[in-house]
């Protein structure tokens, strides 16, 4: 069974085959990679899950925040961005798939969340966002592990015949020398060895995929991974020692194989339970992708702008409490401005005169024009499914206390949906690029004509 869940948007009823997901969330939220964009520092003080919502008065179900895919008991639950829904649609697989690939195109474009920068081809049999996710990963992996092994130095300790680097005297007199194994000498020395820390990463990665894909190509993918990489120790690996490893440029290629393990083991949540794996999620908060999404595009696709992401020199007080932390700071020939990316559905009423434009987020644009000396703030919001042209609106607020200094606030939409890619269905080795090449196209010029 497939539900398909949009943020905070639709509720579906629970069925009787999710019995026991609450309790399971509960448990990974608890055990969940901490990472900068996973949490916020207040949810990491609260015990119970913030993944989904259960209303348990009305026996529903309600997504939050993560777009991704959950796999529970045989069942899957697709999380989807909120600016795709419409009430009166009814959305088929095609389109739910169209969908995941805006993501992952999305995620192209990111930084922070480590996107490898390797780009396959969509395979039409990849109907899942996660199951292409593997693909590209086992494919990528496959190809390069068949043409080139990754080994490096580690310090190894050893009892040896003879002496190898250093003896460890303290281990040898009390280890060794005290039993009666004289003629054995401990020895701690480097070794150019293929039971290295990165291919034990690379195994576990493997191997926790290939317990939950469906598809037979990326098992058999997986499966000539784990073949090869069989005489690699088996150990549970985190996003953390995935961030350590760094490369010489002999080995630059496997950047991007560190790159898809950093991916899934700060995104990916398991829950085994008598060995048996119960349930399975792939899952990203969308505000963090939208940002990053949009710094990681102005950066590779707008020339002549400096722009700096999450820029913290700058403090409200004089006490240094309060950062001021904007998303990006733009500089361009001919000015520099303050811009920040608003994951929200605005100009969705007509008879609203805010037009959905919060008044807390103009109170953080004033105090960002203050601080950062600047008289230009830019608000950035997502396009929607159902609004067929991207709004904007301009505010002009007065400083009385700079003789009246003017300071101009200013709110866009940005075309990040490609409408007409909905309806298509997917076609076997379509590069992404290519899928979204219109919406490149569009979303640049709009930015460029914002920031001229």
């Amino acid at each position: 069974m497939t539900e398909n869940l949009f943020e905070y948007q639709n509720k579906i009823d629970i069925p009787d085959s999710f019995e026991g997901l609450e309790g399971f969330l509960d448990e990974i939220w608890k055990n969940r990679e901490k990472n900068s964009y996973f949490s916020d520092g207040i949810e990491d003080k609260i015990e119970s899950q913030r993944f989904l919502q259960f209303i348990h008065k009305s026996n529903e179900l309600k997504s939050n925040k993560y777009v991704g895919v959950i796999h529970y008991e045989g069942n899957k639950i697709n999380l989807l961005p909120k600016i795709f829904y419409d009430a009166d649609k009814e959305y088929v697989t095609k389109e739910v798939n169209q969908i995941q690939n805006h993501i992952l195109w999305w995620l192209s474009y990111c930084k922070k969340i480590k996107f490898p920068n390797y780009q396959a081809s969509v395979d039409s049999t990849q109907s899942d966002f996660f199951e292409v996710l593997i693909y590209l990963f086992s494919k990528y992996t496959r190809e390069l592990l068949n043409s080139s092994i990754y080994q490096q130095y580690e310090e190894v300790n050893q009892e040896l015949s003879f002496i190898k680097g250093r003896l460890n005297t303290n281990e040898y007199i009390n280890e060794n020398l005290s039993k009666g194994k004289w003629h054995k000498l401990n020895c701690t020395y480097d070794a150019f060895v293929f039971d290295n820390e990165f291919n034990r990463i690379i195994k576990y990665v493997t191997t926790l995929l290939f317990n939950v894909t469906s598809s037979q190509d990326n098992k058999k993918n997986l499966r000539e991974i784990l073949f090869i990489l069989d005489e690699v120790s088996d150990e549970r690996a985190t996003a953390e020692q995935c961030a350590r490893i760094s490369f010489n440029p002999m080995f630059g290629e496997f950047e991007t194989v560190r790159d898809y393990c950093h991916l899934f083991l700060s995104n990916c949540i398991s829950f085994d339970h008598k060995n048996h794996l119960k349930l399975f999620a792939f899952l990203l908060p969308m505000e963090y992708v939208f940002e990053d999404f949009i710094f990681g595009f102005i950066e590779k696709e707008i020339e002549n702008i400096t722009a700096k992401s999450q820029r913290s020199d700058i403090y409200l007080d004089e006490e240094r409490a309060f950062n001021l932390k904007p998303d990006l700071w733009i500089k361009t020939p001919e000015k520099s401005l303050i811009a920040d990316t608003k994951y929200k559905i605005v100009y969705s009423d007509e008879k609203d005169p805010k037009k959905g434009i919060s008044q807390s987020d103009l109170y953080q644009m004033l105090a960002y024009a203050v601080r950062f000396e600047v008289d230009e703030i830019i608000l950035f919001y997502p396009n929607t499914l159902k609004q067929n042209q991207e709004e904007e609106s301009e505010l002009t607020i007065k400083d009385a206390l700079a003789n009246g200094k003017e300071i101009s606030i200013k709110a866009f939409q940005l075309p990040i949906i490609n409408r007409a890619l909905l309806g298509e269905d997917l076609v076997s080795r379509t590069n992404l690029s290519e899928l979204f090449e219109e919406t490149r196209v569009r979303l640049k010029a709009r930015i460029e004509e914002v920031l001229g």
